[in-house]
């Protein structure tokens, strides 16, 4: 019996396959390769190159393998495109999700992990959030995940199908083979990081007039060995769960920018210059989630919560791999 993951290339989806194999799973890898690498991919699992809108190609996957469990990470996740491009979100998010989920039915397969985000909530009315507050999302990006979230809800009441949602926010970090590898590349830590190596001059920080301890935003990372781990024990709860439910992954405190930016400067040993930047808009001045639900509920216990062990093992991929997986 073999678990499928999609978007298995990719950053998070990379270390997920890394941890499943670890825990003695069977592993059938899937990817587009359009923001992927295969050289992230384990050659452990079984990859194969196919496309959510490919549905002979995802049929080809089911019927020539014995998949119980599907964990669903494939995904255009840039905000920015998301906004100047909605229907390309909405067709690869919403349509290409809906052709995964009516092959897995097609094929007896009711167990699936979907990689939300927790964007779908916008902009908080308190820090820190927690599931049932108000969501409402800024951006084409957090509407599919949030659209998509209530079809499995639904599905879950018609065809039976049993899922676990994950939200969270900035996934960090690296595992000793796979690390963070976009182009163009919009998260902090790994452009402070190019900043330390050399590849880049500066790294912008938007806004230092925030009603925060030193001015900067404030947000939650969560090391994706962790985020791993989290996917790998929701599979395990899925047998008891209610149908369809979310969980937030949080580090339960949140770092500043500039904070980010003081450690990574102790941790590589370098200056790190910053160039101050206006206010970003829709930019809130905190986001950090509440994983008390998570803790509880799935058994999920973080291993790597200080900033100094996250910027550390990325800072370790960083210099091994400096220009990522090329």
């Amino acid at each position: 019996m073999a678990i499928l993951v999609t978007g298995a290339a990719g950053y998070i989806g990379s270390v997920v396959v890394e941890e499943l194999l670890k825990a003695g799973k069977t592993v059938i890898a899937l990817d587009n390769l359009s923001q992927g690498y295969r050289q992230a991919v384990a050659p452990e699992a079984v990859f194969i190159r196919t496309d959510l809108a490919d549905l002979p190609g995802l049929e080809s996957a089911f019927r020539h393998s014995t998949i119980e469990s599907v964990i669903h990470l494939a995904a255009l996740s840039i905000v920015e495109r998301s906004m100047s491009d909605p229907a390309s979100s909405f067709r690869n998010n919403i349509v290409g999700g809906l052709n995964l989920l009516d092959v897995m039915l097609k094929y007896g397969v009711t167990k699936f992990v979907f990689s939300s985000s927790a964007a779908v909530y916008g902009e908080p009315d308190k820090a820190p959030i927690k599931e049932m507050d108000a969501k409402r999302p800024l951006n084409p990006y957090g509407e599919s995940k949030l659209m998509f979230e209530r079809i499995l809800y639904w599905y879950g009441q018609a065809y039976g199908l049993k899922s676990v949602s994950l939200r969270y926010f900035n996934a960090s970090g690296a595992s000793e083979h796979c690390g963070e590898c976009h182009h163009p590349e919009t998260h902090l830590i790994p452009n402070i990081l190019k900043v330390a190596s050399g590849q880049f001059s500066e790294v912008s920080v938007y806004g230092t007039d925030y009603p925060t301890s030193d001015g900067s935003c404030i947000r939650d990372y969560v090391h994706v060995l962790d985020i791993a781990q989290a996917h790998i024990l929701a599979l395990e709860y899925l047998p008891k769960s209610n149908s369809a439910e979310a969980f937030n992954l949080g580090n339960d405190k949140g770092f500043s920018v500039l904070e980010v930016v003081e450690t990574a400067r102790k941790v590589t040993g370098t200056q790190i210059r910053t160039a101050i930047h206006p206010r970003r808009p829709g930019d809130p001045a905190v986001l950090v989630a509440s994983s008390e639900l998570a803790r509880s509920k799935l058994g999920w216990q973080p291993q790597f919560t200080e900033m100094e062990d996250i910027i550390g093992s990325a800072w370790r991929w960083q210099k091994t791999h400096p220009h990522g997986y090329s």
